[in-house]
């Protein structure tokens, strides 16, 4: 399984935000969207850095509530992990598990194309792993 696979399963929406936004633009918009994450690109869709509700955390924890003005471009982390669609569903999980995120941007020609979080990773590893046992269980019983 691939990540190309997930991203048609799924869909390639990404909730996205300009540098120059404020950190409670930003967090009103992980709120109303109900995700984890948002991806900070410019126009051409480069990622430029990604905000998660950890970073969100952490920055509220150090500087306060005064924080919430600053540019997310300040508090955002600049160096983003990305994969491509042909990567395995294995590699996604070993690269997120070793980095110790929850969201990695989806980039092909150096554009963003989608997202996955680890709940995308994990339904589908569940499923494979699912489907293979039932095969296990229908090749037994016909042996």
């Amino acid at each position: 399984m691939t990540v190309a696979r997930i991203l048609n399963d799924k869909g390639r929406d990404v909730f996205t935000t300009q540098p120059h936004r404020t950190m409670r633009e930003v967090i009103e918009l992980l709120a109303s969207k109900g995700v984890g994450a948002v991806v900070v690109s410019d126009a051409s869709q480069s990622v430029l850095g990604i905000l998660s509700e950890r970073d969100v955390v952490r920055v509220l924890g150090r500087h306060g509530a005064s924080a919430l003005e600053d540019p997310v471009s300040r508090h955002m982390t600049p160096k983003v992990i990305t994969v491509t669609r042909d990567d395995t569903i294995e590699h996604v999980m070993q690269t997120m598990t070793e980095g110790r995120f929850r969201h990695v941007p989806v980039v092909e020609d150096g554009r963003l194309i989608g997202i996955i979080s680890i709940g995308d990773v994990v339904k589908r590893h569940v499923n494979a792993l699912d489907s293979e046992r039932q095969a296990l269980r229908e090749y037994i019983a016909t042996a």
